[in-house]
């Protein structure tokens, strides 16, 4: 039986406690978020009813600095998901090192179904409800699923407004415009390709022939496809929500990047065969990247996993049972709090732009974004192979020491 997703966190955390031995107030305070806030959201629907939408923020960690995480409208989002992405992106910031601590909000609803206006109303309304509990030097948002650069700007601008004043800090994800970044809609496809190719070096695998499939078509799962596509690997399998594709001779991804924007699928591309998902997840690859939702390598397909590489781009993709299960396959696994990273660093780029007010170039960003995550994930790397450490309990360790360590100095109040 596959556990909760917040439990999974948590049994990942004691791994990482039980290795660095922490004393047990410190330990116990990790194991806890901060603050929680549930919020009943009443929004005027286009045919003028009113609707009530529950919405969640979790602020899981301060210890480093103020909380940052992305939120995401989704029919089935829950406290426990909440709780558990906001405490992965406390290990993430502290992974890569960047002065942040972890957060995540969401709302429960269906956002396919709801019109513009009724997701701007949502929005500003969502804001209104937690604009107590975010601002610049406390809780950034960000965007995350089903949410994008124009939900940010509603956002913005329902704080400014509360504020009397422009308040370009207070989330990241905006429009270029209103103090967004350069580089901020690639950087999470970017920073993953940046750590794969340091695993490439680490296993000594080359380059030349190399295969990828991508379980995930949005703007993770479509970035990578297009940055590896680019550097010459064959992408021979990609899936999104409705279907699977794979041609063991290449996908064209500018084609079934037309394709499924006029069907709403990768499903039935003409150059590529429809397969399922654990059908692909099956298949001969050198590197296998899980950029959808949580949970999608589990304990009845893992061990028809085949690749040599799983580098997450989702946010606990692989279950912990499934973990198991790949350990022995000798499967390595690039894990979720570093692999996908990139999209927190340069949202903290964009975070210091907008308090400077001075703005970079996309070359300086992504030699800074790069630079980071080769960083990080040599530090990852060492600590396995110092301590024996597996991929995931070493960049838990890097990051659960780290946030421990800011606990530690700072003390107990009062």
């Amino acid at each position: 039986m596959e556990k909760g997703f917040f439990e999974e966190v948590l049994a990942t955390l004691e791994n990482a406690s039980r290795f660095l031995n922490l004393p047990e107030p410190i330990y116990q305070r990790l194991r806890r978020p901060r603050r929680s806030i549930i919020v009943s959201l009443p929004v005027m629907m286009d045919d003028g009813s009113v609707r009530f939408f529950t919405g969640y923020r979790v602020q899981y960690d301060f210890a480093r600095g103020p909380a940052k995480g992305g939120f995401r409208y989704h029919p089935k989002v829950t406290l426990d998901e909440v709780t558990a992405l906001a405490a992965l992106m406390t290990w993430k910031c502290a992974v890569v090192n960047i002065p942040f601590g972890g957060a995540k909000g969401g709302v429960e609803c269906d956002p396919t179904r709801m019109s513009r206006d009724e997701i701007k109303r949502l929005t500003r309304r969502y804001t209104y409800e937690i604009a107590l509990m975010i601002g610049p030097e406390i809780d950034i948002p960000a965007p995350d699923m089903y949410t994008d650069e124009q939900v940010m700007a509603w956002m913005m601008d329902t704080y400014s407004m509360m504020k009397g004043y422009t308040v370009p800090g207070v989330v990241t994800g905006k429009p270029i415009c209103i103090g967004g970044s350069l580089g901020r809609k690639t950087a999470t496809s970017q920073g993953l390709v940046a750590v794969v190719c340091e695993a490439l070096r680490f296993l000594k695998i080359s380059m030349e022939g190399l295969t990828a499939c991508i379980i995930g078509f949005g703007n993770v799962g479509k970035g990578c496809a297009r940055i590896l596509s680019d550097m010459g690997v064959r992408i021979t399998g990609i899936a999104d929500s409705k279907g699977a594709i794979y041609n063991p001779k290449g996908i064209d991804i500018s084609a079934v990047s037309r394709h499924k924007k006029e069907t709403g699928s990768v499903k039935g591309f003409g150059s590529a065969e429809d397969v399922d998902l654990d059908e692909l997840i099956g298949k001969e690859v050198d590197v296998l990247i899980p950029a959808a939702l949580e949970g999608q390598i589990n304990s009845r397909n893992a061990h028809r996993v085949r690749a040599r590489i799983i580098a997450e781009g989702a946010n606990n993709p692989v279950t912990r049972d499934a973990d198991e299960i790949l350990k022995e396959k000798e499967v390595f696994i690039i894990p979720d709090i570093l692999a996908n990273a990139g999209g927190v660093v340069v949202s903290y780029f964009e975070w210091v732009q907008d308090l400077q007010g001075f703005f970079w170039s996309r070359d300086e960003i992504a030699s800074r974004l790069n630079s980071i995550m080769k960083k990080a994930f040599k530090e990852v790397v060492d600590m396995s192979l110092d301590k024996g450490l597996d991929m995931r309990t070493s960049a838990m360790v890097v990051g659960v020491k780290r946030v421990a360590d800011a606990i530690s100095v700072r003390g107990l109040y009062p």
